[in-house]
């Protein structure tokens, strides 16, 4: 699932956030150097003025994209911006006061001091963000894996004009070129990590994001590629040299200075995405408090039928392949793991996954906690954590993970969940990986907030009902 930010002021919403408030600072301060330690909201003519410059500062970045490149800017691009958007919103109030024929009840000292404080402490806040911006980009967790399509002449100077951003929240994984066989070779830093025939092998057994493509081949087999990476759920960026008439959710945008066609196996919004954050943490904070409730009324009884460890944790493979530790209540015997070669002539799933009826490796309160889903409660951690969402797909196993073909990682194209899809279709009954690939193909492809708060409704269903559990 790829994030689309459709302008940039939606996608800078935290500068505009700092701008207002050190605009209201340097108003505050202006007027209380002029007049004491009074607060201008406390007068009528000043309160009004006070709510008008936010409007005002946000119509202006509306109109004007104030924000637009504010990443690459320099400190002296910064201040001239800064000045302008400052002096425009500064004229505006100004011709506020002409129009209501207030002008002579307003202090010209406080709007001069204002003006020149809003000017200093805006460039501070924006410098400062931006560094910390900075900071949080070069952060590993916080960065997409980018893997370059290209070919052996080309191959240099897209790799060294994806890298020139300071600003990016991509990181280049490898170098995969179509027309030459450079394996293990390096290019301006970036390892050659596959070839034309190896490309889709790397891309089914590591962790990437997107792929760019800057290849001078056939259309036919740009067609190609793209169906098979989009059919694996990971977004496509194609350099607007090579177009396709064919990709399903294309936008044009801007990649480190390359104009591209980006497709991919579903389009998300900024806000659907952030409106999803933070109903996640909202669930995670409340699935924390009772998680630890139930540790208080089954960790006693948990160690009495199995002495070991409260909580289980295993290595899952979460969103395009990112390994973490996924936490539950320990629901088995402390044998389990060894004990389930023995079983695997008993597994009822058609696939790469694995259940049984009355699997005897389960202690008796593990069935209980499993019946009524307090098992996984301590998945919230992991969606506080952001390895995990409420609703998406079931995180594989690491030997799941590593049987999978091509098609089955599409399920993977975006964070895994505490329940979804197939979770809410009678998870008990579904026995065939196809399908269970299918539900949560579903569920990515077609992703609304509509349908997340949906499965979320029905999970609540599924398990009063006591329904198709683990």
């Amino acid at each position: 699932m790829y994030k689309f930010e459709t302008s940039a002021w939606v996608k800078h919403f935290d500068f505009m956030v700092i701008d207002i408030i050190f605009l209201l600072l340097a108003f505050m301060i202006s007027f209380t150097l002029r007049f004491g330690g009074v607060s201008p909201f406390s007068i009528q003519l000043y309160a009004i003025l006070g709510v008008l410059m936010p409007i005002l500062h946000i119509f202006i970045v509306f109109f004007t994209e104030e924000y637009s490149g504010i990443l690459r800017r320099g400190y002296l691009k910064e201040l001239k911006a800064v000045l302008r958007h400052n002096s425009i919103l500064l004229a505006s109030v100004v011709f506020f006061m002409f129009m209501t024929q207030q002008a002579e009840e307003y202090s010209r000292i406080v709007l001069s001091m204002m003006w020149v404080l809003s000017c200093l402490l805006m460039w501070g806040g924006r410098i400062f963000l931006k560094r910390a911006l900075l900071h949080a980009y070069s952060q590993e967790k916080n960065q997409s894996y980018l893997l370059v399509i290209s070919t052996q002449n080309s191959a240099e100077k897209t790799v060294e004009q994806l890298q020139k951003a300071s600003y990016s929240s991509y990181r280049l994984k490898g170098l995969a070129v179509v027309d030459a066989d450079i394996h293990e070779e390096v290019v301006s830093g970036i390892p050659v990590i596959a070839s034309r025939e190896t490309v889709m092998d790397y891309l089914r057994f590591n962790t990437v994001d997107g792929v760019f493509i800057d290849a001078n081949v056939s259309e036919e087999e740009i067609d190609q590629i793209t169906e098979n990476l989009v059919a694996m759920g990971i977004t496509v960026h194609i350099s607007l040299d090579h177009i396709s008439s064919e990709m399903p959710n294309r936008v044009v945008e801007e990649i480190n200075g390359y104009s591209v066609l980006t497709t991919s196996i579903k389009m998300a919004t900024t806000r659907q995405l952030f409106i999803k954050r933070v109903i996640d943490i909202c669930g995670g904070l409340v699935g924390l408090v009772a998680t630890v409730i139930a540790f208080v009324i089954f960790a006693p009884i948990i160690y009495i039928q199995s002495p070991g460890p409260i909580f289980f944790s295993q290595e899952r493979v979460g969103r395009n392949g990112r390994r973490f530790r996924i936490y539950k209540f320990r629901s088995m015997y402390m044998d389990a793991e060894e004990r389930k070669k023995e079983l695997m002539a008993q597994n009822k799933m058609d696939g790469f996954m694995f259940k049984m009826d009355n699997d005897p490796r389960i202690m008796p309160i593990g069935r209980f906690i499993r019946r009524v889903s307090v098992d996984e409660l301590p998945q919230s951690i992991n969606i506080l954590k952001g390895d995990m969402s409420l609703v998406g797909t079931r995180p594989p196993t690491v030997d799941e993970y590593e049987r999978y073909e091509l098609h089955h990682k599409r399920r993977l194209a975006a964070k895994p969940g505490l329940t979804g899809m197939w979770q809410v279709s009678g998870r008990s009954d579904i026995t065939d990986f196809e399908e269970v690939v299918a539900l949560d193909t579903e569920y990515i492809s077609n992703f609304t907030l509509s349908l997340y708060f949906k499965i979320l409704f029905k999970t609540v269903g599924v398990v009063l009902g006591k329904k198709g559990s683990v």
